[in-house]
């Protein structure tokens, strides 16, 4: 028999559990452990350079014209995506998407020409991020407007957490011989399409009507336009952490251990913190919780001017990466309030292009920055943050009507 005061801890274990953890719906969980798992294979396109170079004898610059052409693929992938996941199905969307995904890392692992390799790489820039739109339109479909902030970060939660592991482990592969990354990520695309084809439903015809809808009318939105110009400017900003920042890190003397432990504090931040806000953000006013999220990163990016080792450059990342979760968890819930249920995958088809717009800008402008001194870029980046913030405060009104009429207030 449990004493009282076990008793009364159970039952406030049972509540805090609930409140972060509870009501959300079936589908969603299988949504969820297929992104994990899909994470937890993301193993080549973080060793893809190191493939290239090292197992395929590409020059440094034959590598950078190779991950070029994948982020020209990625830019088409989300707007591709949306318009499949509209109509012709979320579940066509994402399986088709991991499916084609799989097969083409395999094609990849196993290509031997480099007209081959550059070709496949372009494909497979095109079917990486198929899958993202109908994710998001898919949360959409299964939580109300209140539960959103929640389910989206839950699922950054999720990316966060596999991609953490993934990246030890497939280090740690990597050094037996790089097909067998392959063959994983492969089967974890699969695997993740197979998940939510069998478990997670198609939206009911009364929801959305496929047959209607063009990716014009998003363009006639403006408050998601506006929206979509605000986050490429923070997209630009925060994929210098993947790009510049290591270069800016090395020329402070530190090692490449350095900047793995850095990025490290990045992941173990989302995963530590998501827990504890991911039930909050409903509670934010989606115009609030943006403006916090764009000048926090603007605030770590700032910092990171000043930051000389890796502690400096550490606790910068995790000043920034409170701002990553906030302006993902409710920049995605806001293009859900905004978009119709028969737009859902254009909309975020539309918002994906953004990011992917950032990670092939992101390389050419920081680089350019960085060679007028690290202070003139993460000054830059701060102040583009700092400008994101300003718009988004612009949009305030016509964001808090698009919010209040999705929620039927």
């Amino acid at each position: 028999m449990w004493t009282k005061q076990e008793a009364g801890a159970a039952r406030h274990f049972s509540v805090i559990f609930k409140a972060r953890f509870g009501g959300l719906p079936r589908p969603f969980w299988i949504l969820w452990a297929g992104t994990l798992v899909n994470r937890l294979g993301t193993m080549v396109i973080p060793f893809l350079s190191f493939y290239l170079s090292l197992e395929r004898g590409f020059t440094a610059t034959e590598v950078g014209v190779v991950l070029a052409v994948l982020g020209v693929g990625s830019v088409l992938s989300q707007p591709i995506g949306g318009v499949i996941a509209d109509r012709w199905g979320r579940r066509v969307a994402l399986t088709g998407g991991m499916l084609a995904t799989g097969a083409l890392m395999l094609t990849l692992g196993y290509a031997e020409s480099t007209p081959v390799t550059v070709v496949v790489v372009f494909l497979l820039g095109v079917t990486l991020d198929l899958f993202r739109p109908a994710s998001q339109a898919i949360v959409a479909d299964l939580i109300p407007a209140e539960g959103r902030p929640r389910a989206f970060g839950m699922l950054l939660w999720a990316v966060n957490l596999g991609f953490a592991l993934s990246m030890a482990l497939g280090g740690a592969l990597a050094r037996e011989g790089f097909l067998t990354l392959f063959w994983i990520d492969a089967l974890s695309c699969a695997l993740f399409g197979v998940l939510v084809w069998r478990g997670v439903p198609e939206p009911s015809a009364q929801q959305v009507k496929t047959s209607q809808g063009r990716v014009a009318d998003v363009l006639r939105d403006r408050v998601m336009v506006a929206f979509v110009c605000l986050t490429l400017l923070c997209a630009f900003v925060f994929v210098q952490a993947l790009t510049t920042l290591p270069l800016a890190m090395e020329r402070n003397g530190l090692p490449t251990s350095s900047y793995g432990l850095v990025m490290a504090v990045n992941g173990l931040t989302v995963v530590v913190l998501q827990p504890l806000l991911g039930h909050r953000l409903g509670m934010l006013d989606r115009n609030h919780g943006l403006m916090l999220g764009m000048v926090l990163m603007g605030a770590g990016n700032a910092a990171t001017a000043w930051a000389s080792g890796t502690l400096g450059y550490g606790a910068a990342v995790a000043v920034w990466t409170v701002g990553e979760v906030l302006l993902t968890s409710i920049g995605s819930t806001l293009v859900a309030d905004l978009a119709p249920a028969h737009l859902r995958g254009r909309y975020n088809g539309l918002y994906g292009l953004a990011w992917g717009l950032g990670t092939f800008t992101a390389p050419l402008g920081g680089t350019r920055l960085l060679e007028a001194g690290a202070p003139v870029l993460w000054y830059t980046c701060a102040a583009l943050c700092g400008a994101a913030a300003l718009g988004q405060w612009a949009l305030g009104g016509p964001v808090r009507r698009r919010v209040l009429e999705a929620s039927g207030a």
